[in-house]
């Protein structure tokens, strides 16, 4: 990838970080905001918003701190295990959605709390996963989907633990829609972007 692509991969990320994160803040939070605006507070109003987009900006770097590093990550992993590396990455997107269950059940869950609400969220990963990288092997070659998963499941999880460890609704829907958001447009331009670059 040259220089000019990486620039735009960057700043388009940022700007879907950004829009995504305001979207679901007011989605969160629609009561809140809608009674501010409806009051005349436009000013707290505006001022929540340009907040909102900072946050958004983070995320946006998180997502593409953790997507650079799986693509290094990948690299190696393709290394060391060759043709096992699909294997290894399975075991891995598997162990991670176990741990997403259980180790939220054990540490948040009250005495005598159903196990059920606890697959939520990993089950919700997962099928989004499988269809961001079912979307990708269309779109490139079938050796593309289990790494494409992996990225979705596994480093977005990763990216995702600051709210995981607060374990609070709300934390948990603002951050984890714009890491996804970031995380799949991403993946699914990056091949685009690899097109393009020789020809530049």
């Amino acid at each position: 990838m040259n220089s000019r692509n990486w620039v735009r991969l960057f700043l388009s990320t940022l700007l879907v970080g950004a829009v995504t994160t305001v979207i679901v803040a007011f989605i969160v939070r629609w009561d809140q905001h809608t009674a501010q605006f409806a009051n005349g507070e436009y000013l707290q109003f505006l001022s929540i918003i340009a907040w909102y987009i900072g946050v958004g900006l983070i995320f946006s770097i998180i997502s593409q701190m953790g997507f650079f590093a799986y693509l290094t990550i990948h690299r190696f992993g393709l290394g060391i295990f060759k043709s096992l590396w699909s294997a290894v990455q399975l075991v891995l997107i598997v162990f991670v959605l176990f741990d997403l269950v259980y180790f939220r059940y054990i540490s948040f869950a009250n005495e005598g709390d159903s196990l059920l609400p606890y697959f939520a969220f990993p089950i919700f990963l997962l099928v989004y996963g499988l269809l961001v990288a079912y979307v990708k092997k269309a779109q490139t070659n079938k050796h593309a989907f289990i790494p494409a998963l992996f990225f979705m499941v596994v480093v977005t999880t990763i990216e995702w633990f600051p709210a995981l460890r607060e374990n609070e609704p709300g934390w948990l829907l603002f951050m984890l829609f714009p890491l996804l958001a970031c995380n799949s447009y991403q993946l699914l331009l990056l091949h685009r972007l690899n097109k393009t670059s020789p020809a530049k």
